[in-house]
């Protein structure tokens, strides 16, 4: 069971965001990720570890900064990947909502078990504090996206189902890498999954960049994407149109 004295490990604290969901946010960058993918920017957050907090003493520290967020602000937990510390971000969630503050999970989903019912049982006690899903599409293609992440995604869509089914609102995201994850045919296939999501309120492209590129250097790890260039306007364009977004 969550609890507010539960151990949490943090990568980052960001006080004042204003990308990682509605209004101005607090950002709790959790460590850890099963992912590998090959763009990540940030590849610090892989492994274990992280500044060790309890759901207590991170939501005080949070808190503080309430006057920033205004109606429309709150708070978003990132990663690495959230979803691998759920019950210390089970019991942060809830101290947050307990003071009417709006909670933003930001992941990609990888941690979903969708057979396993005390993982959903544990699930759904989040989502009752949570109130929205950031949730990053990788790739829609399985075998594209075993070769971009090292990991399979049948449970990543399978959780984009639930969170539909539940009626937990949904912001889908979609990082658009030249020549790996900008394929004509996937991207229609992604708009296609998505128009059957009942609870998606917004869909964003997140045009690929090299700024973590000195992170793959610095921890002496190859970085595999090296010389593929971001995209042009108009391929963002292109593929916002191939997903609705424009």
């Amino acid at each position: 069971m969550a609890s507010c004295k539960t151990l949490g490990y943090v990568h980052s604290l960001e006080s004042f965001g204003s990308v990682d969901g509605p209004g101005v946010r607090f950002v709790v960058f959790l460590q850890g990720c099963a992912l590998r993918c090959k763009y990540c920017h940030n590849p610090e957050t892989w492994a274990e570890g992280g500044e060790a907090w309890t759901a207590e003493a991170l939501f005080q520290r949070v808190y503080r900064y309430r006057n920033y967020w205004g109606k429309k602000g709150g708070i978003t937990v990132s990663g690495g990947e959230p979803l691998r510390q759920m019950e210390f971000l089970t019991a942060f969630f809830e101290l947050a909502r307990s003071k009417g503050v709006h909670t933003a999970l930001d992941t990609a989903g990888q941690p979903f078990r969708p057979d396993d019912p005390d993982y959903l049982a544990s699930f759904d006690r989040l989502m009752k504090s949570t109130s929205l899903v950031i949730l990053d599409l990788k790739e829609i293609d399985p075998e594209k996206h075993r070769r971009l992440t090292g990991r399979d995604n049948a449970n990543i869509l399978a959780m984009a189902r639930k969170l539909s089914d539940m009626g937990k609102p949904m912001w889908i995201r979609h990082v658009l890498v030249p020549g790996l994850t900008d394929s004509e045919d996937d991207l229609r296939q992604m708009a296609a999954f998505i128009g059957t999501l009942k609870t998606v309120e917004r869909v964003e492209i997140l045009p690929y960049h090299t700024l973590g590129l000195s992170k793959w250097k610095k921890l002496g790890i190859a970085y595999p994407l090296d010389g593929v260039p971001a995209p042009t306007a108009d391929e963002v364009t292109r593929a916002e149109r191939i997903l609705g977004i424009c």
